[in-house]
């Protein structure tokens, strides 16, 4: 029997790959006045912590390409970015696979305690797979969030600048 987590997981993802599936790379750039990241720093971030909260504090081996982490992770933004930043197709391709690779990875293991439980920037610690997992939905719906608005503002023709690779 599938477990809750993952067909939301499913869910939650699809509908962020739905909502930029058909932007190309120079939009998924644009940062709105008022916010401080792009589409695309969004997209890279939701990756980057799912593959390290679904596989690093599980113990398992992350798919994280050169850069990621630089790139992506909490604390970083477009503007710090040099010329190694991936096109959109191939975050997308990335997000698509993941929720695949965690549910084979982890579909037995929901239950499970991590060997070193982790306590996030809001002050919720979690302690198992399915701890970890659960956030990652909280986490993706306010990134998904931000896309959705950064679009509609992109979309509305508001003043927004283009983050250009240095």
């Amino acid at each position: 029997m599938e477990n809750y987590i993952f067909k939301q997981l499913r869910f939650v993802r699809d509908s962020t790959i739905g909502h930029v599936a058909e932007m190309n790379d120079e939009t998924s750039l644009s940062i709105p006045e008022g916010f401080n990241n792009n589409i695309k720093w969004n997209l890279g971030h939701i990756y980057v912590v799912q593959e390290k909260f679904a596989f690093h504090f599980t113990g398992e081996e992350m798919n994280l390409p050169d850069q990621f982490t630089e790139l992506f992770s909490p604390g970083t933004k477009p503007s710090d970015w040099g010329d190694e930043v991936p096109p959109i197709h191939e975050l997308i391709l990335l997000l698509e696979n993941q929720v695949c690779r965690i549910e084979k990875v982890l579909k037995f293991r929901i239950k499970e305690a991590v060997e070193q439980p982790y306590t996030t920037s809001t002050g919720l610690t979690l302690a198992t797979v399915e701890e970890f997992l659960s956030f990652c939905l909280y986490h993706e719906g306010m990134h998904f969030n931000a896309i959705k608005s950064i679009k509609r503002i992109i979309q509305s023709g508001r003043k927004s600048e283009v983050f250009r690779e240095k």
